[in-house]
């Protein structure tokens, strides 16, 4: 029988399937986190999956629509009842495999949605808007008097606030006749920049806000603040739809390239994401949509160049030449944001190719240009940008680590999400484990961990799960310094078991049951080393060590230091001085919403930011095959070591079969 490839996202799970098989079943036999209460009978709509269109060169899949069955009557009948779907919407129990597809699993339709763990992080802010309210009183027209509406605001501007030669664009000018007389000709203006009207509300009004967006591969964060007191008064969060184009940045250029309408496809979903996170926040605030007069953002340059609407191509290949570098301003209503109508969202700058405003963010955020210690700050991420050095001189690079950080790629691996495994112990001589999900405080084999988990299942291993996961088997020594798992051990343990030629760590074991395979500590290792040689560059290049490292965005904020350094994430330093930043990039975008000396700030400064391009650096190469090791193959760790005891090397399973393990320790969090 013909067999199919069909790839989920966002989870990353794939496999090939016989013709006729439904969607529904297929995404059941991976583990697809896809809901449905009707037992596939096309009445509850809780299966609903969007099936993609183009060529997918990353996942070696051309899907079309025509890849699926035909519409069913059944779909016909739901949409009759419920009300359309929207386009490329698909029932997942009525749609059967007919071809290769790419399928998104929308976050509606997941049991277990995404946690986007992109909280506002406490800073202290000096408020300073660029847009300020000006209520005035204008004169009424008069017979004797031939002056427009607008020139008598104008005037009314001057005289009372002294804003000089005011303006207001068309889409302004077409609200200001009937708020005037609404307010019984009295209206408060706001005016950014000293001279610009971005809206008009009739009467006196108090509140305006500002909207503080963090645009990531993978969430996309953002932040609605009163621009009066610069409280946020919503965080709000979504899974990047971009995912369904492909998991990491290359992917998505590749299907801009590959794909006639593909760069348009990619820019409509980011901003309808962004808009639809506007009335997501408005909504929790109880403020209206015109109220937000102003808008920042940031995201890495493919992001930042696909949500302004700019070809990303160039950043495809060498040179990665970006469109533009320094700040930007474009009116919200041009890239579809259903804010105030004059506002402007203003982009901050980037540094160069692959290092881009989210850098320049959390550069502004973290200010290591104001200090004389030696800061490394590593945005952590599908792309880690990291960012060494002080007042004197800052280097930048970026490090393409991919999405298995954030639990793709990982055979037992998910999105953080209610039931997902985020923190693991292993014990030193019985080699069981212990770990917390996400949603329970308590550790499995704790009294009441089964009660408590019992809406939340055990249902994966999230980022900094499989971070602890892998470097406790180090510690334990089931995983040798090269990466291997020893499968000597399967004769002490049942843990360890042999599937095919390697062997793998069985964490949990069910339901349902989760293995920690081989090619999984292989993708966490080419991550790691990833990063670690990005910033190892950095330091040779400034021929001093780091004082201080600080692990930024989501992710960053959720590793445990002692973890990332003894897995090798991060070079070795005082671990009193590792410290986690939350999601600084989303903080550099509020501080240059509320700031507006801010932005001339970080203006210059990305302007002196030296970018050390890791593609064509030669000893990057042999960065990465040492960072490969764990925790690394030639760098010392002392301070580490001072922590924890390190496990004695080991020779490979393959070089005597077991050896004595050294008991290494670590304090539960």
């Amino acid at each position: 029988m013909t067999e199919h490839r069909v790839v989920f996202t966002p989870s990353g799970k794939r496999g090939g399937f016989a013709e006729g098989t439904s969607l529904l079943e297929a995404a059941r036999r991976l583990g697809v986190d896809l809901d449905s209460v009707c037992g596939g009978r096309g009445i509850c709509g809780r299966c609903q999956v969007d099936v993609a269109e183009g060529a997918f060169a990353k996942h070696a899949v051309d899907s079309r629509a025509d890849h699926a069955s035909p519409w069913s009557a059944v779909e016909q009948r739901y949409v009759e009842k419920r009300g359309s779907f929207p386009s490329g919407r698909r029932l997942g129990c009525q749609a059967r495999i007919c071809g290769d597809l790419v399928v998104d699993v929308p976050p509606e339709s997941q049991v277990h949605r995404q946690v986007v763990r992109k909280r506002a992080e406490e800073h202290a802010i000096e408020i300073d808007p660029v847009v300020r309210l000006h209520m005035v009183v204008v004169r009424e027209p008069d017979m004797s008097d031939p002056s427009s509406d607008f020139r008598r605001l104008q005037e009314a501007l001057a005289e009372q606030w002294g804003v000089a030669d005011a303006t207001a664009d068309l889409a302004v000018l077409k609200t200001l006749q009937t708020t005037l007389r609404a307010g019984g000709w009295t209206v408060t203006a706001a005016v950014r920049d000293g001279w610009e009207i971005v809206a008009l509300f009739p009467g006196f009004a108090i509140d305006a806000y500002g909207f503080a967006v963090d645009v990531g591969s993978t969430t996309i964060a953002a932040y609605l603040c009163d621009l009066a007191s610069g409280a946020v008064l919503a965080s709000v969060g979504a899974m990047n739809p971009q995912i369904r184009f492909g998991e990491d940045l290359m992917s998505r250029v590749s299907y801009a390239m590959m794909n006639p309408g593909g760069k348009a496809e990619l820019t409509r979903a980011v901003r309808d994401a962004i808009d639809a996170l506007i009335g997501e926040a408005t909504h929790q605030a109880g403020v209206a949509r015109n109220q937000i007069v102003e808008v920042t953002l940031v995201g890495n340059p493919v992001m930042h160049h696909l949500a302004l609407g700019l070809d990303p191509t160039e950043l495809g290949s060498a040179p990665f030449a970006l469109a533009i570098d320094g700040a930007c301003e474009v009116k919200a209503r041009d890239l579809g944001l259903d804010v105030a109508p004059g506002a402007v969202v203003y982009a901050l700058p980037c540094i160069a190719g692959h290092v881009g405003a989210d850098a320049t963010g959390v550069v502004l955020a973290e200010a290591p240009y104001l200090g004389d210690a030696l800061r490394l700050i590593a945005d952590v991420g599908t792309n880690a940008e990291i960012v060494f050095g002080n007042r004197e001189r800052l280097l930048a690079a970026s490090s393409p680590t991919g999405p298995a950080f954030e639990g793709a790629q990982i055979s037992c691996g998910q999105r953080a999400a209610p039931g997902a495994i985020e923190r693991v112990r292993i014990d030193r001589e019985t080699l069981e484990p212990r770990f917390k999900v996400i949603g329970c405080d308590l550790w499995s084999g704790d009294p009441g961990f089964a009660d408590a988990t019992v809406g939340l299942g055990v249902t994966g291993v999230c980022g900094s799960g499989i971070i602890e996961a892998i470097a406790e088997l180090f510690l334990a020594g089931v995983v040798t310094e090269d990466g291997v798992i020893d499968g000597a051990l399967a004769q002490h343990t049942s843990r360890v078991e042999p599937v095919g030629r390697a062997f793998a760590y069985v964490l949990n074991e069910g339901p349902p049951r989760l293995l920690i395979h081989q090619t999984d500590v292989r993708a966490i290792q080419l991550a790691k080393a990833a990063l670690y040689a990005g910033a190892k560059l950095l330091i040779e290049r400034r021929g001093a060590a780091p004082e201080r490292i600080t692990l930024a965005g989501a992710f960053g904020a959720q590793i445990d230091p002692v973890y990332a350094m003894a897995l090798g994430m991060i070079p070795d330093c005082d671990l009193e001085k590792v410290a986690s930043a939350g999601n600084a990039a989303g903080t550099g975008a509020r501080i240059a919403l509320l700031n507006r000396a801010a932005r001339a700030e970080i203006e210059r400064v990305a302007r002196t930011i030296e970018k050390v391009e890791t593609a064509i650096e030669p000893s990057f190469q042999s960065l990465f095959v040492a960072a490969m090791a764990i925790p690394n193959k030639t760098d010392a760790f002392p301070n580490l070591a001072r922590r924890i005891d390190l496990p004695a090397p080991k020779a490979a399973p393959n070089e005597g079969g077991r050896r004595r393990r050294r008991s290494a320790s670590i304090a539960p969090a």
